[in-house]
């Protein structure tokens, strides 16, 4: 199994705080016979009688030399898992987690904003030190 990001216990907190319940830790992706690990996954259900909106979360520190590289791994990341989700779990929507400073150097620059814009990629925004999620983009998903 990979090795958790910094961030981790953080983030899984605040979604705990946020009404979701941790399904995964971590979510385990199979396909032929590669293994693939999605840091969390959760669920949150409206009443016992209904079925929840089911989520899985790549958490992301963006702590390496290169915040381009760190772009790249982490688009590339989110493709491989969302590709395999689609056909093993297709009832989950894959989010990539940053903290709020990763979100204000990385994602409202004009290179971050062009990526989340053309490629559609699902943020979740999270305070590590007060563990409370700020900000879902595009938005937090609602149980029917």
């Amino acid at each position: 199994m990979p090795a958790r990001d910094k961030y981790h216990d953080n983030f899984k907190n605040a979604l705990a705080k946020d009404g979701w319940r941790i399904t995964h830790d971590p979510l385990r992706l199979k396909w032929g016979n590669k293994d693939l690990y999605v840091d969390l996954g959760a669920e949150q259900l409206l009443t016992a009688e209904k079925a929840g909106c089911q989520i899985a979360v790549e958490i992301k520190s963006f702590g390496g030399a290169s915040e381009m590289n760190d772009i790249e791994n982490a688009v590339g990341q989110y493709f491989v898992y969302r590709s395999v989700m689609a056909r093993t779990e297709p009832s989950r929507t894959l989010y990539v987690a940053v903290h709020d400073q990763v979100f204000i150097e990385i994602f409202e620059e004009p290179v971050g904003r062009l990526i989340i814009e053309d490629y559609q990629i699902p943020l979740i925004v999270f305070d590590p030190q007060t563990e409370l999620i700020l900000r879902w983009i595009p938005n937090k998903p609602i149980v029917d």
